[in-house]
């Protein structure tokens, strides 16, 4: 019997999950994949296994995740993280350059809170429309969401 096997922009598009969460998922050891050359592959049996888990979690079992500091007091840290996508539409160059060019500059700031945080930006110019993808912490996503309010308030 052949194996069938997968890419992960594949399984991406089987989850309708960004190739990004895939790729954090198989680091994370949460989905068994293999490297062939340069490429993750990951087998049939695998993507079942893991659709399996994820439904049995969803059917009832809580699944409480978090890190602990290896110190001498054992302090937990619990990290949350938050990703959105905003649609903003009615939105010319000009102001896709201005809204973009401050994100960014946010996001190079020195603040430890942007740290392992994501922003992608794609303007769509014949429908004036711009999208933001953002991943990060709670107060990541909270400045984030205050700059794009403030920026495209039109009052």
């Amino acid at each position: 019997m052949e194996d069938k096997f997968y890419t992960i922009n594949q399984v991406a598009e089987i989850l309708d999950m960004h190739h990004k969460t895939i790729r954090n998922f198989i680091s994370n050891g949460k989905l068994r994949a293999s490297k062939v050359g340069k490429q993750w592959r990951v087998s049939d049996d695998d993507l079942n296994s893991f659709m399996k888990n994820s439904k049995d979690q969803r059917e009832g079992e809580q699944v409480i995740e978090f890190s602990s500091n290896e110190t001498f007091s054992k302090t937990v840290k619990r990290k949350i993280n938050v990703s959105t996508v905003l649609d903003i539409e009615e939105i010319d160059k000009g102001q896709y350059m201005r809204i973009s060019n401050t994100l960014l500059a946010v996001m190079n700031s020195k603040d430890p809170e942007m740290q392992n945080s994501t922003l992608n930006v794609k303007y769509y110019e014949k429908d004036n429309k711009l999208k933001v993808l953002l991943w990060g912490e709670v107060k990541f996503m909270e400045e984030m969401l205050s700059v794009i309010s403030l920026l495209v308030d039109r009052k």
